[in-house]
């Protein structure tokens, strides 16, 4: 089997965003994870957190109180300041500090920014080039605008939870804070856009980037089907995924996930198998008529894995271009040869926290990798430098440093 070339050489260009200053007032996932991937663009981006810090910071596992694994691995390359924006020092600080910024970003719910005075109209009074990103629960022209929202909220308002059900038929979450993580990255997407806007023609803009609304879309590409056409021409629901029978597939000794999509792939398999005639049927050559019968092809597919192990079955199946894999578990990534190949984990040295593990960005580019992997900082520690570098005093900054 040839395999593609390795990515080529280039010539060592800048991180695409080095001179893009990031002020960000995000909590949790969604927020962080977006100004993450900004920092490692290269942007300089501040944390600005409350006296307790973020939220994620505690949660466990942790060696020192206020570093958990999830805040470590959602902060890295990030400074961190604390203002107590409940005192007046502390939200004039703030207001300095956007001034001084290219991006503010917060996931505050509205009416709290407005009674703070750092809503879109005070804030881009005071720089009218400001980009303002508002990472919401819900639209704002929507009823639901002021309402709480987190990933277990978003995904059972979406549907997900409706088409990720239990064998008894129950709605179940996904495992994973996937809607925290889909709008980070609708959210990344959106200031991406509106930095290059500013840095071509210098204008700032209001972004909104609503949760629910992004895994809605996110859901919809597929399972719209039908409805796509007005009047419906059927259900909601694309049919193929939403198959009881589509699943990982019993071997002889494991699990197994195979999926034969085009015609000459549905032919080989099915030859694999020792079902030559049924490789030549009208239906099976006829894409959209193998479609309708796809409960029929995964049931000849679950009745054939048994008959080999996870291993001979993926030697056979990847000779004849038909993707495949075992099912993995978590820990099987750590020791993966592709993504050892890769370089996705990496091990490097954390000021406080000592020898930690985390995963690289995986997009490669022309622009070079950070001389020492960045680490996600502990609570305020560039408070005191941050302040200085917007000219305050010594005897200022003790009056904004909350004790």
């Amino acid at each position: 089997m040839s395999y593609p070339a390795p990515i080529p050489a280039q010539r060592r260009l800048p991180r695409p965003l080095e001179g893009i200053k990031v002020i960000d007032l995000t909590s949790i996932i969604f927020g962080p994870m977006a100004t993450q991937l900004l920092a490692d663009m290269g942007a300089d981006v501040i944390k600005v957190e409350a006296p307790g810090g973020d939220g994620l910071r505690h949660i466990e596992p942790m060696r020192s109180p206020g570093m958990g694994a999830i805040f470590l691995n959602s902060n890295r390359a990030k400074k961190s300041i604390v203002l107590d924006l409940k005192t007046s020092p502390g939200l004039k600080a703030l207001k300095r500090l956007v001034i001084s910024a290219d991006v503010f970003v917060h996931s505050m719910r509205g009416p709290a920014a407005e009674r703070l005075g750092i809503d879109y109209k005070m804030l881009s009074a005071l720089k009218p080039e400001l980009i303002y990103a508002f990472a919401c629960g819900y639209g704002s022209s929507g009823p639901n605008a002021a309402l709480p929202a987190y990933d277990d909220i978003i995904q059972a308002a979406s549907g997900l939870a409706s088409i990720t059900t239990h064998p008894d038929g129950s709605p179940q979450l996904v495992r994973t804070i996937i809607a925290d993580k889909v709008s980070a990255l609708c959210l990344s997407n959106a200031l991406m856009a509106a930095i290059m806007n500013l840095k071509s023609n210098g204008q700032g803009q209001y972004l909104e980037v609503p949760m629910y609304e992004c895994m809605a879309h996110f859901l919809m590409v597929e399972h719209l089907s039908a409805a796509s056409f007005e009047p419906a021409m059927g259900d909601v629901g694309y049919k193929r995924v939403l198959s009881a029978d589509r699943k990982t597939f019993q071997t002889s000794d494991s699990f197994i996930a195979i999926l034969p999509y085009t015609t000459p792939q549905w032919r080989k398999f099915l030859k694999l198998i020792g079902r030559p005639k049924l490789a030549k049927a009208e239906w099976v050559r006829n894409p959209a008529k193998r479609s309708s019968r796809i409960d029929e092809l995964y049931s000849i597919i679950a009745e054939a894995m048994p008959r080999r192990t996870t291993a001979m079955w993926i030697a056979a199946l990847r000779e004849l271009d038909i993707p495949v894999t075992a099912v993995q578990t978590l820990e099987d990534l750590l020791s993966d040869p592709q993504l050892m190949a890769t370089g996705l984990f990496e091990l490097y040295d954390h000021p406080s926290e000592g020898k930690l593990r985390g995963t690289r960005n995986p997009i490669k580019g022309g622009w070079p990798a950070a001389d020492t992997p960045p680490s996600a900082p502990r609570l305020g520690e560039d408070t005191e430098s941050v302040l200085r570098d917007l000219g305050y005093s010594t005897q200022e900054i003790t009056e904004i440093v909350p004790n």
